[in-house]
């Protein structure tokens, strides 16, 4: 494609609507960050005496709790580095919301009484 005026203005208006597109993105993660920081998750799931649960807590237990407290959250944001939870406790869990937005969910998970 030869580099003609009309050329050159037709992609300076492109990348110009790419950048303001980019830019709410980034704006809509920045404040959905801010929601997800604010959370403190806590999962019920069965458990030995030991604490080792019967089964796991993976990505849509998280999702789907995420989701009944009011934010809602895709699975790829979602980073299980070690794979599914199989212990109860506290954790910290990598939500990546965009690739300049990370930042940490608290989840607890509990023995089911």
């Amino acid at each position: 494609v030869l580099a003609t005026a009309d050329r050159i203005e037709e992609f300076e208006k492109r990348r110009a609507e790419l950048k303001k597109a980019a830019a709410e993105r980034l704006t809509e993660a920045q404040s959905k960050a801010v929601l997800v920081e604010k959370l403190s998750l806590t999962i019920t799931h069965l458990a030995g005496e030991e604490g080792k649960l019967f089964g796991s807590v993976g990505l849509s237990d998280i999702v789907k709790a995420c989701a009944e407290a009011g934010v809602e959250l895709d699975k790829l944001e979602i980073k299980l580095s070690d794979g599914s939870i199989r212990q109860t406790g506290e954790f910290e869990i990598p939500v990546h919301l965009h690739s300049d937005v990370i930042v940490n969910l608290k989840l607890a998970v509990v023995a089911e009484a």
